[in-house]
């Protein structure tokens, strides 16, 4: 779809935009908040189980059915590795070390790798010349958040920071997979990973952190895990596909600018985390690489330019 065939951005468009990047910009305030007290496969496993259980009954509430085909069920497995299981597990395990605000800055990256790999396994997703210099300046910007950590040597932020950047990696694996599944109902898509998903991780957790040793959580644990699964997964899923139906993929690309936005009011009020300037300074790169990469402030500025 060309930019000029974009449906129009409402105001109801807009609004939900901001609460889905508050909402995602959550999840890595409650990941840190978990990954301070609990292990991390132990919390993808309520994450993805919670969800699946509530996106079930809301697809039985609104008279779906799940298909049993071998095919789909393979292809959903698949998925839910690339899109929950391994970003999920890296997230996390780089939020042992990272605060919310940094973890939610390396994770902007997904659109830059989404770019390469559709690049290579696509035939209508090539590079061009601006998403070529919005790669480079993703880049640079990640360079510049790693940079002070590998110059004073292999540092456990630095390892922290490669499992977040590695989660974006997934997650463009993950895009690109999931085109075929566009003929599909997304709500079922999103169903059938998250069950996957739990089915895979679970006996990865009950092996690695024996979960069941694990003393009862206090108020703040569950209250943490509950926003993880129901609002920043299940709510979350339903709200991405309802912008989507009303306001196409490229309008809904712009909440990748604000999760960070979000992450770091979160993190600085409720955490107290502090970024340093190369953080802010590698932010600018990153979001500077992302307005490159979807294009429409430039041919703004163009057109506006144009006119006089």
């Amino acid at each position: 779809m060309n930019p000029q065939n974009q449906p129009n951005m409402t105001v109801k468009d807009w609004i939900l935009i901001a609460v889905l990047a508050a909402i995602w910009g959550g999840s890595f305030l409650f990941g840190r908040i978990l990954m301070l007290e609990w292990p991390p496969f132990t919390v993808v496993f309520l994450r993805v189980f919670l969800a699946a259980v509530a996106l079930g009954i809301y697809l039985v509430a609104t008279g779906r059915s799940f298909p049993l085909e071998g095919k789909f069920i393979g292809a959903i497995a698949v998925m839910g590795i690339l899109n929950n299981v391994i970003p999920f597990s890296l997230i996390l395990i780089g939020q042992q070390e990272l605060g919310s605000s940094l973890a939610s800055i390396v994770n902007a990256m997904t659109p830059i790798w989404t770019l390469i790999i559709a690049n290579y396994w696509t035939t209508d997703e090539k590079l061009t010349t601006n998403k070529v210099f919005g790669i480079v300046f993703g880049f640079t910007g990640v360079a510049i958040l790693m940079g002070a950590d590998i110059s004073a040597g292999l540092t456990a932020s630095v390892f922290a920071q490669a499992a977040v950047l590695g989660a974006t990696v997934s997650y463009g694996f993950a895009g690109v997979y999931g085109k075929r599944f566009k003929e599909r109902d997304p709500i079922i898509v999103s169903t059938g990973q998250l069950i996957a998903s739990s089915v895979i991780i679970l006996p990865i957790a009950l092996i690695v952190e024996n979960p069941l040793s694990l003393s009862m959580p206090g108020p703040v644990i569950i209250g943490s895990i509950l926003g993880l699964a129901l609002l920043c997964t299940s709510v979350a899923y339903v709200l991405f596909f309802r912008i989507l139906a009303s306001a196409g993929a490229t309008n809904l690309s712009l909440v990748t600018f604000l999760v960070p936005v979000t992450a770091i009011l979160l993190g600085t009020v409720f955490l107290g985390e502090v970024l340093t300037t190369s953080n802010f300074i590698g932010m600018g790169f990153i979001a500077a690489g992302l307005a490159l990469v979807d294009g429409r402030l430039f041919r703004h500025i163009h057109a506006r330019f144009a006119s006089f």
